[in-house]
């Protein structure tokens, strides 16, 4: 071999030097960052795209505190696009295509409908588009015939509260005050309905004033795809539900498959945001890069439940390939995602330090209320389960094989399947990291996650030096 042998770094062998700060308070630190090109964020938090991790659930809550979360890959098309409609419908300014019925349908059919939708009210319609009236979880709460007609359940028109198409927002608030009611539908002169604005949605502006939103008010979410087979479909059937980013998800990212697969989505959905990744080096940065991304996720191997560099010999420690990858996307202004090894705030901040953009979270999210993994009860604890995407039975639920045992023995498994605690709500767990976040910007004096990036200056640490960091010599209560 000619060349030397690089040294690899990860976030334990280095910590970052404080420096004069003139921050007095955590409060002044702002973390708003990227996370491609054209989409910003709050906080620099993006859900991994794993199927015990985002979910409809997770996106909403991420995206309501700042971040994005990305939907993962593992699922029917119709479902991927489920989930995805689901977030874009969490919360609007005005709901453009509020859920609606004919007049034919029957209690039983609405009321299932608004359970399926998890909707409190639908509202009912004629042939043209005309309001009828609107029907709410509390008026088939307790009803008995359900094979009745809606008709007879719902709020008829003539007692509905209504206003005119393109009502402002400020406006309807005070409409929807002073009649003590939670809907309010917006109907054109001719009384056909034209959209909704409801009292949940201008209470969760108030409340969550830094959620990540499109130019109509609705929560943004990312979605996975993959590289072989249904992709372009399913890529154009999420780009139709208005995904915001679309996120190529291949282990090995620089590869002429990643590249031909990039240039495909771009030819058949140009406008849409678009991260591919994995990558671990300069290299391939800049190659994505060329094929058009607008942004790069790095990270071949550092994940909790990732064994891919003990079963392929490959990989970089994830310090040394966001500090390369960052300095050769940030030629080009294109943001990087730290995909894998975060686990804590102080690895956040050195990930953010090192040149990443935003950072993509599994394990600490996996714990969390909103993560669709199996809860599993152990020794009186409760855990969830988490595992990676290439792992065992992931992978033999994704292929297509007549016989289990053929199927096994050709998988080559490169993740584990594993617990995690039970965490809580994921707006706790994202409270504690950015919290810790601020007070690193200000340790190394900065107010912004691009000071941070200016002024982190990195000193390597012996095993000595981590162990010092930790707790030590006490006996800890708990």
């Amino acid at each position: 071999m000619a060349e030397p042998i690089e040294i690899g770094l990860t976030f334990d062998d280095v910590l970052l030097v404080p420096q004069r700060s003139a921050v007095s308070t955590r409060r002044q630190a702002d973390t708003r960052t990227r996370l491609c090109r054209g989409i910003e964020l709050a906080i620099p938090v993006v859900s991994a795209s794993m199927d015990t991790v985002t979910e409809a659930a997770m996106a909403s809550v991420i995206a309501r505190e700042g971040g994005i979360g990305i939907i993962h890959r593992f699922l029917p098309i119709a479902d991927h696009v489920a989930e995805v409609r689901r977030v874009k419908r969490a919360e609007s300014v005005v709901i453009e295509t509020p859920y609606t019925v004919g007049p034919e349908a029957t209690i039983r059919h609405a009321a299932a409908f608004m359970e399926e939708h998890g909707s409190a009210g639908i509202l009912v319609i004629d042939r043209d588009r005309r309001l009828l009236g609107i029907v709410t979880a509390r008026d088939v709460l307790f009803e008995e015939e359900l094979d009745r007609p809606i008709t007879a359940a719902m709020t008829p028109r003539a007692r509905l509260i209504t206003a005119p198409a393109g009502t402002p927002i400020e406006q309807a608030k005070e409409i929807l005050h002073r009649h003590r009611i939670e809907k309010l539908p917006l109907v054109d002169a001719e009384g056909r309905l034209v959209g909704l604005v409801t009292s949940r949605d201008i209470r969760s502006r108030l409340r969550y004033p830094d959620a990540t939103k499109d130019e109509k008010g609705r929560l943004r979410v990312g979605a996975a795809i993959g590289v072989r087979g249904d992709f372009l479909e399913r890529a154009e059937a999420l780009v139709n539900e208005e995904v915001d980013v679309l996120v190529i998800d291949i282990a090995h990212g620089h590869s002429d498959l990643a590249f031909a697969t990039v240039e495909a989505v771009r030819a058949r959905c140009p406008d849409v945001p678009l991260i591919a990744g994995n990558v671990a080096t300069a290299e391939g940065t800049r190659d994505l890069i060329a094929c058009g991304v607008d942004g790069v996720k790095v990270g071949v191997g550092p994940g909790s439940t990732c064994t891919t560099r003990v079963v392929t010999g490959a990989g970089v420690p994830q310090l040394t390939a966001i500090l390369n990858c960052g300095e050769a996307a940030a030629e080009a202004g294109v943001p990087i995602i730290a995909d894998g090894g975060i686990r804590g705030s102080g690895d956040l901040v050195k990930a953010l330090a090192a040149g990443a953009e935003t950072a993509m979270l599994g394990n600490l999210l996996a714990g969390t209320e909103e993560s669709p993994g199996a809860s599993v009860t152990r020794n009186g604890r409760q855990y969830k389960v988490y595992r990676g995407m290439a792992s065992l039975w992931t992978s033999a639920e994704r292929r297509d094989m007549p016989h289990e045992d053929e199927l096994l023995s050709e998988i080559v498994p490169e993740g584990i399947e594993a617990m995690v605690p039970h965490r809580g709500g994921a707006a706790a767990v994202l409270t504690q990291l950015v919290g810790g976040l601020r007070s690193g910007m200000s340790y190394c004096g900065a107010t912004t996650l691009a000071e941070l990036r200016a002024n982190a200056r990195f000193i390597r640490v012996t095993d000595a030096g981590v162990r010092e960091g930790m707790p030590h010599d006490v006996d800890p209560l708990s």
